[in-house]
């Protein structure tokens, strides 16, 4: 007994799997986790090590060389880059993309031991190197508050009330504060009372330094119990600091009487932050990876709303990124598709096959996708852009197995036969041909969700969700659809009228019949048309990842290096200004000296830079961003020329990086410095379409170096140490301890008073030896001005240099590196260097190399299905000729509508490969079919290829139109494009060139075994 007239005997068991899909999908479908993106690991940790008073050089050959030496001796780590900067070393390590999310944890431990043992040998006075494994947390819950006039005090206790309320949600896993105004404790002693009275700056700050502090004093016994004893409070206000008793040479000073003490902002802050023009403090929330982010962004705002009575007047909260809205309204612009296409299908079907067939396959239909769903849940595969475009994706390959089976048991009911005797026939005929196809269609999916690289562990989910719903729509086309055949077809009468006689069909079997009598002109021309469309494919922009429809964008904004944040912060109010006339920006966020939190996966923020800005635009539909971007970039490059001012779109996917980019390592410097200056002007001589070259080292900047005259401080006892001591006191002055205010250390910095006038030649110095000041310049022999290189970027322990550029909108990456690669490639690169691209190109490549790994077992397993599907060759090899062919509708498609090839159009062309194999698999099994009956073979192929015009064209049609909902969803439109146009186009490939190739195979051993059967005696 097959098992489809099993479904109809034993009707209990089919019930049962059509209850479960239906109510499993609606537990799944409220159970699934909610996400916007795909969740993919950053295989990335970063280890900061701060070297106070080193140049970026030093920074690199004695802090970060040696760390990343030891780093380099794990086998685990793909790729090493830091960034050097004047006191400071920021390491990135990247694992290689073979180890999974769930091997992290035991690297990050083996990284932190390396890097333990080699922070041993550091030079004194560098700190501890600190790793953060946590780079990649993503705070999609993202607010600005704005609290004008409230003090700073004020500021931090209401962010930190925020703080501590929020993480008292359920599902919650962090609260991240960026932009909280940076304070000290500035004590200013007058420089003439302080060398009047001899009267060191150390002096002072060996007396603060324990003004607060907090030190154990021990414990007592009383009548046998133990009692602790705390030390005295320490100093905690500013009048109390003011107070300090401080001992000069045997005699006490109050500090009021030689310092101005005062509180307030530090004058280089990390981060100055302002949303629409005013002064703001941005709070991140982070849902735990195993919530649902949608009601975890629910409950947030229930939060924020029963918080709302308690926040003060005149703070405001303004949302710049909510993701839990963002995948709410995807997941309902799904539900809207998903209705849309199965709508779709049952009119297609109802209008050519009648409203039976049409209930039929609509119901198999919608119980596979409710089905999916279930299953999704149970392998915890969340709902996210990728996976919901794959179940539309899969829509059309879904109905085929429906029609197939529908279709042929209405032909033999209407033939006579009973619903059981139909559904035997049909099934025991196509089911392992479906199977087959089924399993081929999966595996075409397969290189992209088995890549180990960040582009699979993104994309794996459309793998894993066309999987899950290929296999269910085959188990239920074999089990359900019976069922309700049995249940709604009508069954005719032997000797009706023919289920093929109809006027499509008899013209259908013409046409074939003169393409088998022209086939040696049938097949040039397919050849012909198949080298055209090849050679226009090389027409076809292409673009690795698309633009984001997230009506974002970011404006990215340099200064020269070693401009201040304070000029940072004041070119960007300009831009505010502007904006704030602009009708269509809904909202924008300044960061002066830095980029935002993490607010989405595919963000990266910039490194911190007080010449840097950046900015956050949001506007009302992404239809007006390029408007609004060209527009902006035409003021900001009027209005800021000193600037560096660009825009960029939000993309999909991951990425990084500029999109064209090239790389130049070598030991020296200065010659990295003239390579990348000649990559620029090849960049910019081989296209007009380079905008804003750069380097990522920037410029060199102006360092001003006292020339230490040894033998006279030595004399006074002064060292090295002292004179930098001296001159950072009469600057950004020395540290002093903290001041504690609840929670908050607020750092207490020593300084000359800022209204002091003397120049740096006139700042007194103290000699610890002779216990009295003398002038710097007697212990100097000048201050002289040099150049220094103040961003130093190494790439696996080798100083390189990147050149970024900038492309037009309107331009893709691929194009203007076609442009470019030439001239920059031909640039003659001395012994010991090395030039590499990067960007793009380099993006692309990876992701397509990681797949082209997996493609030949995927492409293995296919073809073995379809050999052991026929046990032959021939008929494959019929099967496989026509899948080069398939590009043929797709650069049509392409070239029409103008969209480029994305990496989601590639995953269109697997899926159309798929397709048309699936198609092919079931003709040439029918035609097999037909010809062991004795039907002679031109007539078997048009017998066979007639009984699957319908299934074929209704597969591909439901599929076509499947499409539609897609094409007004910028990350799946190129995709979409490519299936429908290549789809149809494959469908005259099926019906014409299949059974043309299956003539031309056959046909020679078909005469053969006429003539032999001649030959025979009666």
């Amino acid at each position: 007994m097959t098992i489809a007239r099993a479904s109809i005997e034993k009707p209990i068991l089919t019930w049962l799997l059509i209850l479960g899909c239906l109510f499993g999908g609606l537990w799944g479908f409220a159970t699934l986790g909610r996400l916007e993106d795909p969740a993919f690991t950053i295989k990335q940790a970063v280890i900061s090590t701060s070297y106070p008073g080193a140049s970026a050089e030093q920074v690199a050959r004695e802090v970060s060389e040696p760390l990343e030496s030891a780093i380099q001796q794990m086998g685990e780590i793909d790729r090493i880059t830091s960034v050097n900067r004047p006191n400071h070393s920021l390491i990135e390590v990247e694992v290689k993309s073979t180890y999974g999310g769930e091997a992290l944890p035991d690297i990050w431990t083996k990284l932190r031991a390396r890097v333990n043992d080699a922070a041993r040998s550091l030079p004194s006075g560098v700190g501890d190197p600190v790793v953060n494994d946590s780079f990649g947390d993503v705070f999609g819950l993202y607010y600005a508050v704005t609290a004008p006039g409230y003090s700073d005090a004020e500021i931090h206790r209401l962010a930190n009330w925020l703080r501590r309320e929020l993480l008292a949600v359920e599902g919650v896993a962090d609260v991240d504060l960026a932009g909280l105004p940076q304070e000290a404790i500035f004590v200013e002693p007058e420089l003439a009372l302080s060398v009047a009275q001899n009267l060191p700056a150390q002096a002072v700050v060996g007396a603060l330094a324990s003004a607060d502090s907090v030190v154990p004093a021990g414990s007592t016994e009383s009548n046998g119990q133990r009692v602790l004893i705390e030390a005295p409070e320490g100093s905690d206000s500013v009048s109390e600091i003011s107070g300090l008793s401080v001992g000069v040479g045997g005699e006490v000073l109050n500090l009021y009487d030689v310092a101005q003490v005062h509180r307030g902002r530090v004058e280089q802050p990390s981060l100055i932050l302002r949303h629409d023009g005013t002064e703001a403090f941005t709070f991140g929330v982070a849902g735990l990876s195993t919530e649902n982010i949608v009601a975890v962004g629910h409950r947030v705002d229930d939060r924020l709303a029963e918080l709302f009575a308690e926040i003060p007047a005149g703070v405001s909260l303004e949302p710049i990124y909510q993701q839990h809205l963002v995948v709410e309204e995807a997941s309902n612009a799904f539900l809207v598709n998903l209705a849309m296409s199965v709508a779709i299908v049952v009119a297609v079907l109802a209008l050519f096959m009648g409203w039976r067939a049409a209930v039929v396959v609509g119901a198999t239909l919608l119980l596979t996708v409710v089905g999916t769903l279930f299953f999704m849940a149970v392998f915890a595969i969340e709902m996210e852009r990728i996976s919901l475009g794959a179940l539309i994706i899969a829509m059309g390959m879904l109905v085929d197995n429906a029609i197939v089976v529908a279709e042929g048991m209405q032909i033999s009911m209407q033939g006579g036969k009973s619903s059981r005797e139909a559904a035997a026939e049909t099934a025991g005929k196509t089911q392992i041909p479906l199977l087959g196809a089924t399993v081929i269609g999966i595996m075409a999916f397969a290189g992209i969700g088995l890549s180990p690289d960040a582009t699979g562990e993104f994309m794996f989910s459309l793998f894993a969700v066309i999987g899950i719903s290929l296999l269910l729509s085959w188990v239920l086309a074999i089990t359900v659809t019976p069922l309700l055949g049995h249940y709604l077809f009508k069954r005719g009468t032997a000797g009706g009228a023919g289920a093929y006689d109809g006027a499509l069909f008899r013209g259908y079997a013409a046409v074939l019949r003169g393409a088998i009598t022209a086939r040696w002109l049938v097949i040039p021309a397919l050849v012909a048309i198949t080298v055209v469309c090849f050679a226009g494919f090389g027409q076809i922009r292409q673009q690795f990842f698309p633009n984001s429809n997230t009506p974002l964008f970011f404006v990215h904004y340099k200064l020269p290096q070693g401009s201040t944040i304070h000029q940072t912060a004041q070119d960007l109010a300009l831009v505010e200004d502007w904006l704030s006339e602009r009708e269509e920006v809904v909202s924008y966020t300044s960061y002066a000296g830095q980029g935002a939190t993490r607010f989405m996966l595919t963000y990266a923020a910039e490194k911190a830079n007080p010449s840097y800005g950046h900015m956050i635009i949001r506007t009302d539909n992404i239809e007006e961003i390029p408007a609004l971007q060209e527009d902006l970039e035409a003021f900001g490059r009027a209005a800021l020329p000193a600037g560096e001012f660009r825009t960029r779109r939000l993309v999909f996917g991951p990425g990084g990086g500029d999109p064209i980019e090239a790389r130049i390592s070598g030991p020296d410097p200065a010659v990295l410095r003239e390579i990348g200056d000649e990559i620029i002007a090849a960049l910019q001589e081989a296209s007009p379409d380079i905008l804003n070259p750069r380097t990522d080292w920037r410029e060199p900047e102006l360092v001003l170096r006292p020339d230490y005259a040894t033998d006279r401080a030595q004399s006074a006892g002064i060292s090295r140490d002292d004179v930098a001591a001296a001159l950072r006191f009469a600057t950004d002055g020395v540290a002093g301890g903290v001041y504690r205010e609840g929670d908050r250390l607020i750092p207490i910095t020593v300084r000359l008073p800022r209204d002091a006038t003397s120049d740096l030649r006139d700042q007194p110095v103290w000699s610890e030896t002779g216990q009295h000041f003398l002038p710097i310049e007697q212990v100097i022999d000048g201050l002289g001005y040099e150049v220094q290189n103040t961003l130093v970027h190494r790439r696996d322990r080798v100083p390189t240099l990147t050149v970024g550029a900038d492309i037009p909108p309107e331009r893709t990456a691929a194009e203007v590196f076609a442009q470019v690669r030439a001239a920059v490639e031909a640039i003659e690169v001395p012994p010991g260097y090395a030039l590499d691209w990067g960007g793009e190109f380099e993006a692309s490549g990876d992701a397509q190399e990681s797949l082209g790994r997996q493609l030949p077992l995927s492409l293995l397993v296919m073809v073995l299905i379809s050999v052991l599907l026929f046990n032959a060759i021939k008929q494959p090899i019929i099967i496989w000729l026509l899948v080069p062919m398939s590009v043929n509708g797709v650069v049509i498609g392409l070239l029409g509508t103008g969209l480029p090839f994305t990496f989601t159009a590639l995953l269109g062309l697997l899926s159309l490969s798929g397709m048309l194999i699936k198609n092919g698999i079931v003709l040439v099994e029918e035609i097999d079919l037909v010809r062991a009956e004795g039907v002679e073979l031109r007539e078997a192929i048009v017998t066979a290829c007639v009984s699957r015009l319908r299934p074929v064209v209704l597969a591909a049609a439901t599929t076509i139109l499947g499409m539609l909902p897609l094409l007004s969803d910028a990350f799946f439109v190129s995709m979409a494009v490519t299936i429908m146009g290549g789809l149809a186009f494959a469908s005259v490939l099926t019906l014409i060139a299949a059974p043309v190739f299956y003539y031309v195979f056959f046909a020679r051993s078909e005469a053969r075994a006429k003539r032999q059967a001649q030959a025979l005696p009666a």
